[in-house]
């Protein structure tokens, strides 16, 4: 059996777009503390970056349920 799925370009690109659109307030919007923010995830520890990778990906997840529902 063959499974093909249609890929939504335009649905994809306009969550890449959402996306950037986020990642991109805290700089624009706090550009003079983004120094002292970057500098203070430097110091923390890998499994520290990776717990909250993925506590930011639960969340990303969580919404996208709750928005399908």
């Amino acid at each position: 059996m063959q499974f093909a799925a249609a890929f939504d370009w335009r649905f994809f690109l306009t969550a890449l777009g959402l996306a950037f659109v986020l990642e991109g307030l805290p700089y624009f919007m706090l550009a003079e503390r983004m120094p002292e923010v970057l500098r203070t995830l430097a110091e923390r520890r890998p499994q520290t970056l990776r717990l909250m990778g993925l506590a930011a990906i639960a969340l990303g997840l969580t919404v996208i349920a709750a928005a399908k529902r």
